[in-house]
């Protein structure tokens, strides 16, 4: 009699195949051959911890190696109904004229300038600011330096830089370039929040100085000056004081100390109606931004002094002179538009802090745009 036939065993699974082996003579890739070293990255915790932590202010908590910054709002001033503003920007092609100089102490200025110029114009004292580098290979000394500009710009805002990101993107960028993103945050009580709404005709309009071009404009700058005059940047300038390369780095203006105590002072405060950041449309494009649509800001030319980069800019290209005024700031960085009754107590307010806000202007009845009128 035939036996039944037996089950058959389970064949076990087959392990999931992890691809053909290399062979002996072709070593396996590590990130660093891709062009990532994470040493380096690593290597720079330390330089950085440090750079943080000289900007530290209240309400900024210690966190190194977390994956967040921390800030206690309670910590940062007696806010009964807080408003926090935020703010993020860039460099822009002003970097092309630090690769050139091969030099990046200066540019961390201008990232934090640009955001916390622009949320100052709300009232908003910054709190704190992040960073992001992207760049193609990690370099420790050209990485410190640009956070070392941060940090130093920070301190100027006295804000805390609580950390950012390095991001090594290997065939992203050309050799030796990066660029720069900023992201500011700061508080202000909610009835202290400027937005424009009591500017009206017989306001007076100050005009804080700029530093310089700032950070807007490059495109049109580097096109007159290097392209179209063939001028070197490392050669003096009688008209500049300095080579051009020095000139164009020249940091952009940081307004929070001034413009804090004007708003901080009694008299001034409740003269301030407005605040415009003038940064990329120059005047006539941010000016307006502040102004109601029954009103024009009329501006008088030759009641401020005008860098003498602009005019070498407008000599080196030929460009029109509208066209400068909607691309640069020509001299005033930020503009504050005041109760006539609160104007001498104002820039007495700016001028303690080292600021002089001469009178350029004007709000007069209108539709919203800027005008012109010879002094």
């Amino acid at each position: 009699m035939a036996k039944p036939n037996s089950p058959k065993k389970p064949t076990p699974p087959k392990k999931p195949a992890l691809g053909k082996k290399r062979p002996a003579s072709r070593p396996g890739l590590s990130y660093r051959d891709a062009g990532v070293d994470i040493d380096v990255a690593n290597s720079l915790e330390n330089g950085y911890f440090q750079l943080i932590r000289g900007t530290f202010r209240p309400g900024a908590l210690a966190n190194d190696g977390g994956f967040g910054g921390l800030f206690r709002l309670a910590g940062a001033g007696r806010y009964q109904d807080p408003v926090l503003v935020s703010g993020t920007d860039g460099v822009g092609t002003k970097l092309k004229i630090a690769f050139l100089m091969g030099r990046h102490d200066t540019v961390g200025i201008d990232l934090v300038a640009m955001s916390v110029n622009d949320i100052l114009v709300q009232g908003a004292r910054p709190l704190f600011f992040l960073d992001y580098v992207g760049l193609g290979k990690a370099d420790r000394k050209l990485l410190l330096a640009v956070v070392r500009g941060v940090a130093a710009g920070c301190r100027q805002a006295e804000c805390a830089l609580l950390g950012g990101e390095t991001a090594e993107l290997p065939g992203f960028y050309q050799p030796g370039e990066y660029d720069l993103a900023g992201f500011a945050v700061g508080g202000v009580e909610r009835k202290k929040l400027l937005d424009g709404s009591r500017v009206a005709a017989g306001d007076v309009i100050l005009g804080l100085p700029s530093s310089g071009l700032h950070s807007n404009g490059y495109s049109l700058a580097r096109k007159a000056l290097l392209e179209r005059a063939g001028l070197p940047l490392r050669r003096k300038i009688p008209a500049l004081g300095q080579s051009l390369g020095e000139e164009l780095l020249t940091p952009t203006r940081i307004y929070v100390k001034p413009v804090l105590a004007a708003l901080g002072s009694r008299a001034g405060a409740p003269a301030i109606h407005a605040l415009a950041h003038i940064t990329g449309g120059g005047l006539v494009e941010n000016l307006p931004r502040v102004l109601p649509t029954n009103c024009d800001a009329l501006l008088f030319s030759g009641a401020w002094p005008v860098p003498p980069v602009f005019p070498l800019i407008q000599a080196a290209g030929g460009v029109d002179p509208e066209e400068m005024y909607r691309v640069f700031n020509m001299g005033l960085g930020m503009v504050v538009i005041t109760a006539p009754a609160g104007l001498k107590a104002v820039q007495n307010a700016l001028a303690r802090a080292g600021c002089p806000a001469p009178v350029v202007g004007q709000v007069v009845s209108g539709r919203g745009r800027v005008r012109f009128r010879p002094l």
